[in-house]
């Protein structure tokens, strides 16, 4: 029997992949010096993009508020002038501020459509103007003309008799109200009637 040492295969020791690695960072200098700033500008353009898309929704969201808020502001005048009737029957306010001293509205709201803040008036016509007889308190229901004057003309207007106000700016609405798309025709005064528009007289008061 012959006997000896049997030899065990020796596990070959592992090198580094020197060539794996070389590879790696052979592409990474590879790619073009501008490649991370062409990624940023690709970003930046994107974000650009959505901006381009948000800023007009977000410009007719606070339009609609301010459409919503023109029409609560009208018809706190309207009813203003209905208080007013009732305090001093068959009289008209001859200014807003009339409407204030009369307690019959808190402070006198600014037109939020014009940059001014400036409303235009609607006011009864007078006798030649309205051309007929007379113009008699109460009859705003019926009657089919008003007078449009500026507010900082009113001074200049003889016996004033507002009934209510109108927007002093001619852009035209996101919101169509009374079937006008107008905000200088969208009409807030004492006795109006769905579906009735009045002639409108337009004075300057020079």
């Amino acid at each position: 029997m012959i006997t000896g040492k049997t030899s065990r295969p020796t596990r070959e020791k592992r090198q580094p992949d020197l060539k794996g690695g070389l590879r790696l960072l052979s592409f990474q200098l590879s790619q073009p010096p501008g490649y991370t700033l062409l990624l940023l500008l690709i970003a930046i353009f994107v974000l650009s993009l959505g901006l381009l898309v948000a800023v007009p929704v977000l410009e007719t969201q606070l339009r609609r508020e301010k459409e919503e808020e023109l029409i609560f502001r009208g018809k706190q005048f309207v009813e203003a002038v209905r208080l007013y009737q009732q305090k001093k029957p068959g009289a008209y306010p001859s200014s807003l501020e009339d409407l204030v001293k009369e307690k019959c509205l808190r402070r006198i709201y600014r037109d939020p459509m014009s940059e001014t803040g400036k409303w235009n008036l609607l006011l009864l016509p007078s006798p030649s103007e309205a051309g007929r007889g007379t113009v008699r308190a109460g009859e705003t229901q019926s009657a089919d003309k008003l007078l449009v004057v500026p507010e900082d003309n009113l001074k200049k207007i003889r016996n004033p008799q507002i009934v209510g106000v109108v927007s002093s700016s001619d852009r035209k609405a996101v919101k169509i109200y009374m079937d006008e798309e107008y905000y200088n025709k969208w009409l807030f005064y004492h006795g109006q009637t769905a579906g009735k528009k009045p002639q409108l007289i337009y004075q300057t008061g020079n």
